[in-house]
């Protein structure tokens, strides 16, 4: 390949990735989010955490939280901004997520649903995708 072609591939791609020599302070992983419980302020389980949305610069804006339903059966998918639930510990430092909300408000939200075609969520009585679609091509 000539050096044209190997500056055209580094224009696609875009800069080189920055590597980082330590973590950011404060910084948590998505595992303390991710499949994790959500409690009201009376401490009453409200949902789990059932997906963490991202935008295109990676900050996470949204958090898809299941409610209701019996081992995934009757489930409602309801979407909650990402600072809608605050982090707390409890028993030994473990984490805990809370939410100033009730089960019955977040049975009564909008719900959603994920359609695999599209790898994105709609709202839950919007038709599947069709082929070809993709968050990412936007």
């Amino acid at each position: 390949m000539n050096n044209i072609g190997l500056a055209s591939i580094r224009l696609i791609a875009g800069p080189a990735a920055q590597i980082m020599t330590s973590i950011p302070a404060n910084s948590a992983t998505v595992t303390h989010w991710y499949k994790q419980n959500v409690y009201d302020p009376a401490d009453n389980k409200i949902g789990e955490i059932d997906d963490v949305l991202v935008d295109k610069d990676g900050k996470a804006t949204a958090l898809i939280v299941g409610v209701g339903g019996f081992l995934g059966i009757g489930e409602k998918h309801v979407a909650v901004p990402f600072n809608a639930i605050r982090t707390t510990t409890k028993d030994n430092n473990k984490w805990y997520l809370v939410m100033n909300s009730t089960k019955d408000a977040l049975k009564n939200a909008p719900g959603f649903k994920y359609d695999r075609t599209a790898m994105t969520w709609g709202p839950e009585n919007a038709p599947p995708a069709t082929q070809g679609q993709s968050p990412r091509s936007k």
